[in-house]
């Protein structure tokens, strides 16, 4: 989990300030936001992240990451008083300036003029996600874990975040080449749940699933078509659902899923004990990707 925290305010409150030039060296880890590959080095650099929208930095300030500062435009230091207001609690500077200032230091119309930067923490090893959730995890009630292969849309995690918040997933589990939950629009889609839902990165793979199962889980890959030369066995989600209620298996299930074009490869299925597909009508034969998430963690959630 992150090392810091939100929870308490500080003595002093922190400063509200007036800016008009938007490269003012206070503001550089806010510049250019709409440059994807520059924000991945710069944030890597910097141990930052950027939380944008109102209901996204909300829930940034009743996380356990740390806010830096708050940049808004000066119509929200009113309309956004409440997010204002927390972030100078905990003595952290909020930035203010008109909406020509903000949007040409981010590089965009910014929406609803607010956006805060957040401290990076250590990485969450893939065994402290797992244990923490099994020692939460009981026979009356397993976790439930989704394990992502190579879901490089960032927009595809946020929603899949924001579906895992929605139904009670305990963590996520991303392979090495899945893109980050705290990217910018991530954030934005999942509406501030990535940064409620812990995740750790699964490697090496997929040969780090063995360690899932390890943990007593039941790795099950949601694929439509699952593959036939990998040798596990396919069933319905309605007829695994049937299987795991009360087979006593106390950790509980994986899901492990795969991006919409590719799906999952077939070494990730061949490390998994069971494919379960969603059954469709005639003429369909996929969803996208955080939808079939949706039905499936709906379907097992609290088994």
């Amino acid at each position: 989990m992150p090392c810091a925290s939100n929870d308490s305010p500080v003595g002093a409150a922190g400063p509200l300030i007036g800016v008009s030039d938007p490269d003012d060296p206070r503001l550089a880890l806010y510049r250019d936001l709409n440059d994807p590959a520059g924000r991945i080095r710069l944030e890597a650099d910097e141990s930052v992240f950027v939380v944008e929208g109102r209901l996204a930095v909300g829930r940034l300030l009743t996380s356990a990451y740390a806010v830096r500062s708050l940049l808004v435009d000066d119509r929200q230091v009113i309309a956004a008083g409440d997010l204002v207001a927390t972030t100078r609690a905990r003595g952290v500077p909020v930035f203010v300036g008109s909406p020509a200032v903000v949007a040409a230091t981010v590089g965009f119309a910014l929406h609803r003029g607010v956006v805060a930067l957040a401290t990076r923490p250590a990485s969450l090893q893939a065994g402290q996600l797992l244990t923490g959730v099994v020692e939460t995890a009981t026979a009356e009630k397993p976790a439930l874990v989704a394990v992502l292969e190579g879901l490089n849309d960032h927009e595809n995690i946020g929603a899949l975040f924001r579906n895992a918040a929605a139904f009670g997933v305990s963590g996520v589990l991303l392979d090495p080449t899945s893109a980050d939950p705290l990217y910018r629009r991530s954030v934005r889609v999942s509406v501030g749940h990535a940064l409620h839902v812990p995740f750790a990165r699964l490697a090496p793979w997929p040969s780090g699933l063995h360690q899932v199962r390890a943990a007593g889980f039941v790795v099950a890959a949601l694929s439509p078509r699952p593959t036939a030369a990998t040798g596990v066995t396919g069933v319905t989600l309605d007829e695994f659902k049937a299987r795991m209620s009360g087979s006593g298996r106390s950790a509980g299930v994986a899901l492990l899923l795969g991006a919409e074009a590719a799906g999952l490869t077939e070494a990730a299925q061949a490390a998994a004990e069971v494919a379960v597909h969603i059954p469709m009508a005639d003429g369909v034969d996929s969803l996208n990707v955080a939808t079939a998430a949706a039905v499936a963690f709906h379907a097992l959630a609290g088994l």
